[in-house]
This record gives structure tokens, C-alpha cells and sequence, in this order.
């Protein structure tokens, strides 16, 4: 099934469906670019500021994602800020477009939201790394690195497109 023949959507992780979500996993070679969903599911229960949300094609857990949105901090910034901290297709659905339309759905709820100028990412450089993937959404180059971590960004103003370059079969 790919994104075009089932729907991509995100859901709330709720005690039926946490282990599903835990159980989702990158290939062997992408372990180093991601964090396990168990790691980022403790993570956000000390952070308020997580958002968080399973991705699913029609009814299929098929993956994860988690902003820093500081809007939601007790005592927000003035000017706070958003940025996905992880996202992740298991290995089994990548390829199809899935991560693509979780990450336009993304793009979305943050340009909803009314609060943000651009919508941050980071990502390990190496081989087989989303650098790709995410320039072909539409992220740029910051100049800037978080730790090792190269950080890249889409303006959510409302001439940003949200789905990007036009979806492949």
C-alpha cells in the first residue's frame, strides 16, 4: 500500500496503541540517525513542550513524530518557536511516500497554529542520511549545526506551499 491508496494521518498515542508504536523500527542502517519511539515517548513525558503524534496509513501504525513546540511550555517565549525533534517511518512502509505526507500534515498543523515563521529540523549527516528527503519538501540550509546535528528550515508563511514539490506514485 502506498500513501496515494491508503490515508496518512496523525494520531494521538493512547495506552491501546503505545506498544505499536514502540514496536516500529528504522532499518539496521538507519539506527543511528533516529531514536527508538520508546526513547522519544519518556522523553516527552519531562517535556512539555512535545507534541507527539503516531502515523498511520488507513488503520496501520507505520510510524512517529515529535515537535519541540515552545507554544506550549507553562511560560511560552514571546516569539516561541517549533521544530520537529524526531520522525521516523518503520522500515516495512518507507518508500512510499508515507513520511512525505506525515511531514506535509506536519507542515500544516504548525502553519495552523499561527505562532511560527518556520518550522526547524535536524538531521546526522552521513551516508543514507533524510538530507534528501527533506530538501526535496522544501527545508533549507541554516548554516547552523546542533551539535552534530545539521539544522535545516521551511518558512510557514502563507505563500510556503504546503505539500511541497508535487507527490510521486
Amino acid at each position: 500500500m502506498t500513501a496515494s491508496s491508503g490515508s496518512v494521518s496523525l494520531r494521538e498515542i493512547s495506552a491501546d496503541t503505545v506498544r505499536a508504536i514502540i514496536a516500529l523500527s528504522v532499518a539496521d542502517s538507519q539506527k543511528g540517525f533516529v531514536a527508538p519511539n520508546a526513547t522519544s515517548l519518556a522523553q516527552a513525558l519531562f517535556a512539555p513542550e512535545a507534541w507527539y503524534r503516531a502515523i498511520y496509513l488507513g488503520e496501520e501504525p507505520v510510524g512517529f513524530v515529535m515537535l519541540e513546540d515552545q507554544s506550549l511550555r507553562p511560560e511560552p517565549p514571546l516569539q516561541p518557536e517549533i521544530g520537529v525533534w524526531r520522525l521516523m517511518i518503520d522500515a516495512r512502509f518507507q518508500g512510499r511516500g508515507i513520511g512525505r505526507k506525515a511531514l506535509q500534515l506536519v507542515i500544516a498543523h504548525a502553519q495552523a497554529k499561527g505562532l511560527f515563521k518556520t518550522l526547524a529540523l535536524s538531521y546526522v549527516p552521513g551516508p543514507g542520511c533524510p538530507e534528501p528527503f527533506y530538501l526535496d519538501l522544501g527545508f533549507r540550509h541554516t548554516g547552523r549545526m546542533d551539535g552534530n546535528e545539521v539544522v535545516l528550515e521551511i518558512p510557514l508563511d502563507s505563500n510556503t506551499p504546503i505539500a511541497g514539490k508535487e507527490d510521486r506514485p
